[in-house]
């Protein structure tokens, strides 16, 4: 069976709380750990009304301390915000607190825009050339290093597993050449997926840490009892994606029956273009969407996406994607 993983942004809802949102958070990684579902990611973000995941380690301790076996991921850690010592130490905490389930996954986008990222106080312009060092840098705290010179306490020599994220060739290169996990975010930007992914394995280098390639690769999902009840489920998360794209981000909003055809048709193509690794629709309907999608892919672990505004709702959604993985 292909790994299922699940990818949460922590939605802070319309008329809803950060502090809701953190709890709906807890209650749901225990929902599917108990599911089964393998590794749980939260995703740094910056700036955000609608996202609650800015102080990513952080969440990640609330979510280690409600379960007791399932992974807690950073999905992940936008490293050009950060001093690597610093993720060191928070990285090695949390893996004191919950040894042998921590993953650090990390990416070079800053998870934010200009302005906040120099509120953050980061120079974003030669993130290219940078991110591989810092990564690089990462590792040697983690390992312990002594030619750093400098020790990462917490963090020294707990190995805390590594992985890079992207959605472009950049990202599939740079883990092939570390020899390191690589995680493609086809959720919301699936135009390199394929090329990405056959890039890595061509180009993979075995490492300490991997002997073969490993990928990872998100999927929309989107399931309930019917197919319209999926699609009306399924249009919160649209509503987001629409408000971000017109740089207009907000609370996630109710959903609201037949939203996506009151778009205009660019609009629509646009939504169906960004979002189309996607399954909405019954266990059947999601079942025929992961085969293909794996099938396709090939990818060793599928990470389940899926925002919705109501939490109830979510939970089934996240049985059913379940067991619709089952059969893969």
């Amino acid at each position: 069976m292909t790994k299922l993983s699940f990818l949460d942004l922590v939605p802070v809802t319309e008329g809803g709380s950060v502090a809701q949102a953190l709890a709906n958070a807890a209650d749901l990684a225990a929902h599917a750990e108990a599911l089964g579902y393998y590794r749980y990611w939260v995703a740094e973000h910056h700036g955000m009304a609608g996202i609650a995941s800015a102080a990513t380690s952080v969440v990640l301790a609330h979510i280690g301390a409600a379960t007791s076996t399932i992974r807690i991921a950073a999905g992940g850690i936008m490293l050009p915000n950060h001093a690597p010592m610093v993720i060191a130490e928070q990285f090695g905490t949390l893996e004191a607190l919950f040894p042998g389930r921590v993953d650090l996954g990390l990416g070079r986008a800053p998870g934010s825009d200009g302005i906040v990222a120099r509120a953050l106080r980061r120079n974003l312009a030669s993130d290219e050339r940078q991110f591989p060092q810092d990564v690089v840098e990462l590792q040697a705290f983690l390992a312990g290093d002594e030619a750093l010179g400098i020790r990462a306490v917490p963090g020294e020599g707990t190995h805390v597993p590594l992985w890079i994220l992207g959605s472009s060739l950049f990202g599939a290169q740079l883990a092939a050449a570390l020899g390191l996990p690589y995680a493609f975010a086809s959720h919301f930007a699936p135009d390199a997926l394929d090329e990405a992914l056959a890039i890595y394995r061509r180009q993979f280098k075995p490492s300490a840490q991997l002997s073969s390639p490993y990928t990872a690769a998100a999927f929309n999902i989107f399931a309930a009892g019917t197919r319209d009840e999926a699609e009306l489920l399924a249009s919160s998360q649209q509503q987001a994606f629409v408000a971000l794209r017109t740089s207009n981000p907000g609370r996630m909003q109710p959903p609201l029956p037949g939203y996506k055809d009151s778009l205009p048709p660019n609009a629509r193509a646009i939504l169906d273009h960004v979002l189309q690794c996607s399954a909405v629709g019954t266990v059947d309907d999601v079942r025929a969407g992961l085969k293909s999608f794996v099938d396709r892919t090939g990818v060793d672990e599928v990470i389940v996406a899926s925002s919705m505004y109501d939490h109830a709702a979510r939970k089934r959604s996240l049985a059913l994607a379940m067991e619709a993985g089952q059969s893969l």
